[in-house]
């Protein structure tokens, strides 16, 4: 996908998601995220012009070994893997506009190079020898007090391997304070409370100047840097990926037109990488940093966290494929909370499905559109003064939601909106009292329900809006099948 798109409006949105790390198939966590980035794009897009980019994180040392292990190339095994992560764009109904892989020797790795060296020239980068303690499944060097009592890595539960080579080092202990500025400012805003206060808490203890490079030897399968025995590592290489994906260091123009971005969206366990090492390497470069970061918590199964071992690991697309897109999309941003941890569980899918969209949602729809079935109903005039407060509260909770990244709100304040159509319905009881001025009403509740719930549950929109005929000032509402059907 080329990112020469003509840009419709002055106001422009960047959002990205973290890009996905190619060593295994996409889980329900990855649909997590790409869900809630894709609600923010399509709220953003009814009144900006939004790019939004995913992608794939296909080097290091851990890809190498897996592939191996299948007795496949790297770069076979990272293909399938890319494939398999593209598919999430039609399965879950995604609306992302480019999708960059780190081993796009075309689009990526100039923009690699090219901060690489600006990096270079501002003397951010030098020769180190480093022995340290490498954590392969976490891909970074580990101190003593990172490991647990048996001195293993406490995510991984092995032993870290002692390494000790000559590395290309990135100075970032020069820009501690810069980056306090920034977030204490607001002008790099992180999102939750929580994970500003562990990004703050993080820096005030000091930051220490960080490994750049790998040896070829220890490294093999990444971008080399050039005339050396190194591979760039994971900082100067996957993180680079926000700016390589929309130009830098080959079409300036888009990139100048597109960055800094608005959001990087990322799960809150590389809330450092990308709020202290990214910041400090765009500083080094000259460059604009992000304006928000927000991050999303863990997904647990019933409870428990996912594990290969457990064999508790949900498909990206196995929950989708039995419920339909839109019930996903609706419970992962309804039931988990997007500035926190949360819980998938088929139990509860299936109980917001039946109560919330089977006998909310899809009954209100239903029920409307059978009340004013075929009645021409003339929208030049406005509905009630209390459908207009309720859209109000509605538009305020929504947008206060979005903004705070807190989409599960953002989503309660429409379904709050259905119910409260569900009331007016029951008061004013159509079936015995019709009057233009109901009906009316009655089409301003589907017309914003339709509208309100796109970003969300873009199909179930589009469905509701396929009921309501216009022409001209009139609009003549048709019915339609059932939108959830209850499973048998």
């Amino acid at each position: 996908m080329e990112t020469k798109r003509e840009i419709k409006n002055k106001k422009k949105f960047y959002i990205t998601t973290a890009i996905a790390y190619a060593n295994a198939a996409p889980h329900i966590g990855h649909a997590l995220e790409y869900i809630q980035a894709d609600a923010i794009a399509r709220y953003h897009r009814k009144k900006e012009d939004v790019w939004f980019l995913t992608g794939t994180d296909e080097h290091g040392d851990k890809i190498n070994r897996v592939a191996l292990s299948s007795e496949k190339t790297a770069k076979v095994f990272v293909d399938e893997i890319a494939k398999i992560f593209k598919a999430l764009k039609k399965d879950l109904n995604l609306s992302y506009d480019d999708f960059i892989r780190t081993t796009d020797k075309k689009k990526h790795w100039p923009g690699v190079y090219a901060i690489w060296n600006k990096l270079l020239k501002r003397g951010d980068i030098y020769l180190k020898n480093y022995q340290g303690l490498y954590c392969v499944g976490c891909e970074k060097f580990l101190t003593e007090k990172d490991l647990n009592e048996e001195g293993n890595c406490p995510i991984h539960k092995k032993k870290p391997e002692l390494v000790e080579e000559q590395n290309y080092f990135f100075r970032l202990s020069r820009y501690e304070g810069k980056i306090r500025e920034l977030i204490e400012s607001g002008k790099m805003d992180v999102k939750p409370a929580a994970t500003r206060s562990e990004i703050l808490s993080f820096l005030n203890q000091g930051l220490e100047d960080i490994s750049f490079s790998r040896s070829k030897k220890t490294v093999p399968w990444g971008i080399p840097v050039k005339d050396s025995d190194q591979t760039i590592y994971v900082w100067g290489d996957a993180l680079v990926n926000y700016i390589s994906a929309i130009g830098y260091g080959r079409d300036e123009e888009t990139f100048k037109r597109l960055w800094p971005a608005e959001v990087h969206l990322i799960g809150k366990d590389i809330a450092r990488f990308h709020a202290v090492i990214w910041p400090a390497m765009l500083l080094s470069a000259g460059l604009k940093t992000p304006k928000k970061i927000f991050t999303h918590g863990y997904i647990t199964v019933d409870g428990e966290k996912m594990s290969k071992s457990i064999g508790n690991v949900i498909s990206a697309f196995e929950p989708a494929k039995k419920y339909g897109i839109d019930p996903l999309r609706y419970y992962v941003l309804r039931e988990i909370p997007s500035d926190g941890d949360g819980d998938f569980s088929y139990d509860r899918l299936t109980e917001r499905y039946e109560r919330d969209l089977a006998r909310g949602l899809g009954n209100f729809v239903s029920r409307t559109l059978n009340l004013i079935n075929g009645e021409k109903i003339d929208v030049s005039k406005a509905p009630s003064k209390e459908v207009r407060d309720e859209v109000k509260r509605m538009r305020a909770r929504v947008e206060k939601g979005f903004d705070e990244f807190r989409l599960h709100e953002a989503l309660s304040a429409v379904f709050d909106f259905i119910k409260a159509g569900d009331i007016y319905v029951n008061d004013k009881q159509p079936w015995k009292n019709k009057s233009v001025k109901i009906s009316r009403d009655l089409l301003a509740y589907l017309e914003h329900i339709g509208e309100y719930i796109e970003p969300f549950m873009p199909e179930t929109s589009k469905k509701i809006k396929s009921a309501l005929k216009y022409k001209e000032d009139f609009c003549t509402p048709k019915k339609i099948d059932p939108l959830f059907p209850l499973q048998k």
